[in-house]
């Protein structure tokens, strides 16, 4: 017969303990990734657990995708800090949080004053087993027909009020 485990209880916040930052559910956050050459992955806080006695922390979290890890990867039109927010769970040690980082709406982000290095955006949720987007179409812009990527300048024709990607404006001229 085995150990009875011992109870758990629901935090409101955990203090990452080298930062000293309160995190809470709903709050984005930065996890260490396994090969420290590896970008950091980015998950959203669901839920903060530790064992009676409030030592060993863990956190369920809702995992964001960049595009080169899902089925497809990364399109012409993918920013260069574009998430995918995933319809993978996860419990994972709280000591394995990094920091935390914001990620914006499409539209937040792109009215951003200044893009930091803890900011991302998401205009998609992931279906991780069928590689499936939803939505599953986006306006797209310009002569190409492809949805906008912040990363790439944009300017209004005065004529036609279309809006051009620079790289085209510039190719066709």
């Amino acid at each position: 017969m085995g150990r009875p485990r011992g109870s758990k209880r629901t935090l409101d916040t955990f203090t990452i303990k080298p930062l000293n930052k309160p995190i809470k559910p709903g709050d984005c956050v930065l996890m260490k990734p396994a090969d420290p050459s590896n970008l950091s992955y980015v998950a959203r806080v669901e839920r903060i657990e530790s064992d009676s006695r409030g030592t060993n922390a863990r956190v369920h979290v809702r995992w964001y995708y960049r595009p080169e890890e899902s089925i497809g990867g990364r399109r012409q039109f993918h920013g260069s800090k574009e998430l995918f927010l995933s319809d993978h769970f996860d419990v994972q040690s709280a000591d394995t949080i990094e920091g935390k980082c914001t990620v914006h709406s499409f539209k937040s982000y792109t009215k951003l004053d200044a893009v930091g290095n803890d900011d991302f955006f998401c205009r998609f949720e992931y279906n991780c087993s069928t590689g499936a987007f939803t939505p599953d179409r986006v306006a797209v812009y310009c002569k190409c027909e492809m949805p906008y990527n912040p990363d790439d300048l944009m300017v209004q024709c005065e004529s036609c009020s279309d809006w051009w990607t620079l790289n085209v404006v510039e190719g066709d001229v």
